[in-house]
């Protein structure tokens, strides 16, 4: 690689590590020409392409850039900005195309931003799919809101009562090994009767 100093058109590498979890490589190289050291960094190539049909590299900063400003006033953090945008670089680049259409990345921000906050994603999404009514947002609520209740088990409900049917019985909750399918059911104690005093003892 030419020397960005003295235009040497030979450099060789002295060091060499990945860096991003393997996504990019670093190297560090030095001219024999002039002795200087300077780094390179080696990446694979991922396009987005416009509807515009302009293609352009993929910039992380960008993805940060929208999303941040879906997330204004919210208790999101550039830390979490800097982790989504990682996860939707990772999705995308997981698809294995050297080029993606810009509304591919789009989807793969709508996940990751659900998950981080649900009223940046509203705003999100409301904009990435030209919502044009109340309606709109009051459907993509009303899924939000069945989402939870569809993945999340019912939990705490009352065991199912039995009514014996001898009168005086009173009700009790229902037991029993949900492997074998059986149930028992405890009685409640039976109340003494009160003395017979109608007949009287003697001739």
């Amino acid at each position: 690689m030419r020397c960005p100093f003295c235009h040497n058109p030979d450099s060789r590498v002295i060091d060499s590590r990945e860096t991003d979890e393997g996504a990019t490589t670093r190297r560090r190289r030095s001219c024999p020409g002039c002795g200087r050291r300077f780094t390179t960094v080696e990446e694979a190539v991922l396009a987005v392409v416009k509807r515009s049909g302009v293609s352009e590299p993929f910039a992380r900063g960008k993805v940060v850039a929208g999303v941040r400003r879906a997330c204004q006033g919210r208790p999101v953090d550039e830390h979490q900005l800097a982790l989504l945008a990682q996860q939707v670089e990772d999705a995308v680049r997981a698809t294995g195309c050297a080029e993606i259409p810009s509304h591919e990345v789009g989807l793969a921000i709508l996940g990751p931003l659900r998950d981080l906050d649900e009223v940046a994603y509203l705003r999100f999404a409301s904009v990435y799919r030209s919502f044009s009514s109340v309606a709109d947002f009051e459907k993509e609520i009303a899924e939000l809101r069945a989402a939870p209740a569809r993945s999340t088990a019912r939990a705490g409900d009352a065991p199912p009562v039995e009514r014996d049917a001898v009168d005086g019985d009173q009700e009790t909750p229902a037991t029993g090994s949900p492997a074998t399918g059986t149930t028992t059911r405890r009685r409640a104690p039976e109340r003494p009767r009160p003395a017979d005093t109608g007949s009287a003892a003697g001739p």
